[in-house]
């Protein structure tokens, strides 16, 4: 019976999914999810070309965003061969070891980027709460050692889930939900006791993104109070007109994040196209519109842009 079950992981594959009964269109939306590809890439590109040459952005608040546009980056590189193969090629298939490296590289770089959101949002505490010190507190070696901290995290949470998932045996119809392989998404296939990956991955949601958001919005609930006891009305809206891009970032990763989760894990009868919908928005979007957000809020990095593109 071992050595039947073994054949069956072996030989399995899984198969992704696109948007249910689009399958007429899949063209036209692989143009859409090529061109929000192009865009993120280029937009992180060019932010993380623009911080490094120019030494008057070498301060923490851009290396932080540099750190973001990485993350980004990652992100996207991770989902595009499997988002573009479906609706370009219509090719649904992904073995198993390419499936878990998938999703090994898209949960680490969620999770470093929700740890690089917590260090901007310590950036923004510092300089609001303690200016004074800011350039003494947030130095370059210090930065570098927050961003090892970070990446070293992410890999020590992760890590665990690919190999957790190559203990079960695969030997239903494995059709995944998404058009990228998710450990909650890839454990349901299995047809062992997936207990231990299910309070795994609850333990690792907590300690990462959980803990992530709560110190965030303890951060800004103590610079809330700093800045209303700012006298100036001027200087209060400057301090919080520093914040604006962060928070958006913030809402653009937690949203959808927190919502896939909470139906992947108690929404069984939630729409499957809710689900969908949720998973590319939570992908995709965060990558696409962070460069553009922080681009139009930064005068000093807007004005470069605009020189890079007019030379």
């Amino acid at each position: 019976m071992s050595t039947v079950n073994d054949t069956k992981f072996q030989s399995a594959v899984f198969l992704l999914s696109g948007i249910p009964g689009q399958e007429d269109v899949h063209l036209w939306i692989s143009i859409l999810f090529c061109l929000m590809y192009v865009i993120s890439i280029v937009g992180n590109s060019v932010i993380l070309f623009i911080i490094k040459t120019d030494p008057s952005l070498h301060e923490p608040m851009y290396i932080f965003l540099s750190m973001l546009a990485v993350t980004d980056l990652g992100l996207s590189i991770a989902t595009i061969p499997t988002i573009v193969g479906i609706y370009l090629f219509n090719s649904r298939e992904i073995s198993l070891n390419a499936c878990f490296a998938q999703l090994f590289f898209i949960h680490l770089f969620e999770c470093t980027e929700s740890s690089v959101l917590l260090l901007m949002a310590f950036d923004r505490f510092v300089a609001i709460c303690n200016p004074l010190r800011y350039a003494s507190i947030l130095t370059l070696p210090r930065i570098a050692k927050m961003g090892l901290v970070c990446v070293l995290r992410g890999v020590a949470v992760v890590f665990p889930l690919p190999i957790l998932l190559k203990r079960f045996r695969y030997c239903r119809a494995n059709v995944l939900s998404h058009s990228y392989c998710l450990h909650q998404d890839v454990m349901k296939a299995s047809c062992s006791d997936i207990s231990v990956n299910s309070i795994y991955g609850l333990f690792a949601k907590l300690l990462t993104m959980g803990l992530d958001s709560l110190l965030i919005f303890l951060s800004y609930m103590i610079i809330l109070k700093t800045v209303l006891s700012i006298v100036s009305h001027t200087q209060c809206l400057r301090a919080l007109n520093t914040c604006v891009s962060h928070l958006c970032a913030v809402l653009l990763f937690y949203t959808p994040q927190i919502g896939l989760s909470v139906i992947h894990r108690f929404g069984k009868g939630s729409s499957p196209l809710l689900q969908i919908l949720l998973g590319y928005i939570s992908m995709l979007v965060p990558p696409l519109l962070n460069p553009i957000v922080y681009s139009m809020k930064i005068k000093h990095l807007r004005v470069r842009i605009i020189k890079v593109f007019i030379k």
